[in-house]
């Protein structure tokens, strides 16, 4: 289990993390989420003992990183798929690994083969792409076969092939009883591989939950087929209404639910030909989340013509 107690992290004048907590439990894929600048490597960084906390601590089944033992076989990372010596093949790069932590070097050849990386273990890793390090990087987080593990944007670079690989892979350890903790900004993907979702914007936790306890209580929209559309937009957007958009013969409506549609559209004469509730998607749960916590915020760019 992954313990984050009260943590704070300052750099000078700049508050990377502001008194977070949260727990990330064993049997479980926690994905971790928030937008650019929001903490997550940070976070990261202290539980992994790469960064010091101004405040609070971060644990591992209870202890520090630093108090680890034989860190390697408690906890695995991936955090940066290209921080490897670039002269070094694959196979000399987890041999290194392994001797710092007294593992097996026939341990090396397991966690290759796993990885699927067996066929350019001897070549250098700076000539790899970057699928290939992230699966260098997932070999190296094996390595010690821990209980822990965690991955900062562990499908960047990876085909489609290998995205499905990686999420099988997560499955699996959590089926093992392992504790996965995986940082992403790919909202469709951890859509589907996570179980936990842990949100954070500007260093300050959020909210936690399962994927469907967090759609679930968002607001979605409504689609409708009627036999007047232009008529019923018209109704609607006196009620309230928002019309997001026209499509498959239909409208896309937020701000009143499918009961109050049908009233509407019933006192009105108006036909209703369909009416389905939109449950909202992770994406959209995750933007409405973090509106006040996006570093980096853009406006639409009008257009017009040209002198």
């Amino acid at each position: 289990m992954l313990t984050v107690e009260h943590l704070s992290k300052h750099y000078d004048d700049t508050v990377a993390v502001d008194d977070l907590s949260f727990e990330v439990k064993s049997g479980v894929v926690t994905g971790f989420l928030g937008p650019n600048g929001s903490g997550k490597s940070t976070t990261m960084r202290v539980i992994l003992g790469l960064d010091r906390p101004t405040k609070g601590r971060a644990t591992i089944n209870g202890l520090t990183y630093q108090e680890l033992k034989s860190p390697l076989r408690t906890v695995g990372a991936l955090l940066d798929a290209k921080a490897v010596h670039p002269g070094r093949t694959a196979r000399n790069h987890l041999r290194a690994l392994a001797a710092s932590n007294q593992i097996s070097v026939t341990r090396v050849d397991e966690v290759l083969e796993f990885a699927g990386i067996t066929s350019v273990a001897n070549k250098k890793v700076g000539d790899f792409s970057l699928g290939m390090s992230q699966r260098l990087g997932i070999a190296g987080a094996m390595l010690g076969d821990p209980e822990v593990l965690l991955f900062d944007e562990p499908v960047n670079g990876l085909d489609p092939e290998g995205i499905r690989w990686i999420r099988d892979f997560f499955r699996s350890l959590a089926n093992e009883g392992r504790t996965v903790f995986v940082s992403s900004h790919l909202m469709s993907e951890m859509a589907v591989s996570a179980d936990q979702i842990i949100v954070i914007g500007r260093g300050k936790f959020i909210t936690q939950g399962s994927v469907d306890a967090l759609t679930a209580t968002a607001k979605g929209t409504v689609f409708v087929r009627a036999s007047d559309h232009e008529g019923l937009i018209t109704l609607l957007r006196a009620h309230q209404g928002v019309v997001h958009e026209i499509n498959d013969g239909g409208l896309n409506v937020a701000g009143l639910t499918s009961d109050e549609i049908g009233q509407i559209a019933f006192r009105s004469g108006i036909t209703v030909l369909e009416l389905t509730p939109q449950r909202a998607s992770l994406e959209e749960v995750f933007m409405d989340l973090t509106a006040d916590s996006v570093e980096y915020g853009g406006t639409t760019l009008e257009t017009g013509s040209r002198a």
